[in-house]
């Protein structure tokens, strides 16, 4: 009786260390899809995948590294079965204004993560991929090498060469996008 119960801890332990994830796994999903619908679907189909298969997860490993992985993977196959939809950003919400008192600088700032998240979509998705587990999320380089099943130094010269394509769309005028690929 003793091992169910500790297997029923572990399970609920699981589930409650996953529920703290889902700020982080959501605005990782986000940067992905450029939809916020989608990312809370692409969210909800990696937690209903890790709950199912919460067996093949190592106790003791990370599980948010775990998580990244499986909506990654998800994303892939999602490009690959879909062949990619416009994606767009809902920039209504509030908690992108949080922190602005002055209308113009709402207005700039609201103008400035536009233009942003328009040269993140401009992007192929191994840079995208690579800048929101670094950029967006913090994760470390080794944090993001092991998401991605990549070398270290692979994820480095990556997200270098992200870096630079994204200064060179954000340098670009709104809607010019020749000079980022």
């Amino acid at each position: 009786m003793l091992k169910w119960a500790d297997k029923k801890a572990g399970h609920r332990q699981f589930r409650e260390d996953l529920v703290e994830l889902l700020p982080r796994l959501r605005r990782f999903a986000l940067s992905l899809t450029g939809n916020l619908d989608d990312a809370d679907d692409l969210v909800q189909a990696a937690c209903e995948r890790a709950l199912s298969r919460r067996h093949q997860w190592r106790p003791g490993s990370r599980l948010d590294s775990w998580m990244f992985k499986i909506i990654h993977t998800m994303m892939i196959d999602e490009a690959r079965s879909m062949r990619k939809r416009q994606p767009h950003y809902s920039f209504e919400e509030e908690r992108f204004n949080k922190g602005l008192s002055d209308g113009v600088k709402k207005i700039e700032a609201r103008l400035q993560l536009e233009k942003v998240a328009h040269a993140m979509r401009e992007l192929p998705d191994n840079d995208r991929m690579i800048l929101s587990l670094v950029c967006v999320d913090g994760q470390s380089y080794r944090d993001a090498a092991e998401v991605l099943q990549l070398p270290v130094g692979t994820v480095m010269s990556r997200l270098a060469r992200a870096r630079k394509k994204l200064h060179v769309l954000l340098a670009a005028p709104l809607g010019n996008t020749t000079g980022g690929r």
